[in-house]
């Protein structure tokens, strides 16, 4: 299992990014739920995501997993901060205006799951795919191992001649 989150993260990443992307355009659009100030600063961090990790799973490019980590990160950290000013009555800060407001969730699906922890789940499910795929970069970039020499590939140039 983990094989295959090492081979596909990266694509997984990219259809998390894609479906939560696609997600809050139609809360917003289609629904007309009004995004309060949390909802815009996490979709900042979220959108961008959906077109690099689309480009760099195309490529097969793992160099970009730095670059979004931290963009994960951050958007995960609002996307909790979002869900405890929903949750918690008593940690609720004035970050929204009245038109929207931060702490009114507009769905509500078995007493837990709210746009905030939709994002957090995909913030989350970015990183541990973005994560997994990493450590597969990581191996390939590792050094032959001590053993392998004449008729390994390992051990030999690009086109198997010895240097």
């Amino acid at each position: 299992m983990r094989r295959f989150f090492q081979i596909y993260g990266l694509y997984l990443a990219w259809v998390v990014a894609t479906v939560a992307t696609l997600g809050s355009l139609y809360f917003s659009e289609v629904l007309g739920f009004v995004p309060c100030e949390l909802c815009w600063w996490q979709r900042i961090f979220m959108y961008p995501q959906a077109l690099l990790l689309g480009l760099a799973s195309y490529r097969d490019d793992r160099r970009i997993i730095p670059y979004l980590l931290p963009l994960n990160a951050a958007g995960g950290c609002i996307a909790a901060f979002h869900y405890l000013q929903e949750q918690v009555p008593g940690l609720r800060l004035p970050v929204c205006g009245a038109d929207a407001p931060c702490f009114t969730p507009w769905i509500d699906w078995f007493g837990f799951i709210t746009i905030p922890f939709m994002a957090l789940t995909a913030f989350t499910l970015i990183l541990i795919c973005l994560g997994l795929a990493r450590s597969a970069a990581d191996a390939a970039d590792e050094p032959a191992p001590a053993g392998a020499g004449e008729g390994s590939p390992a051990g030999t140039g690009e086109w198997g001649d010895t240097p």
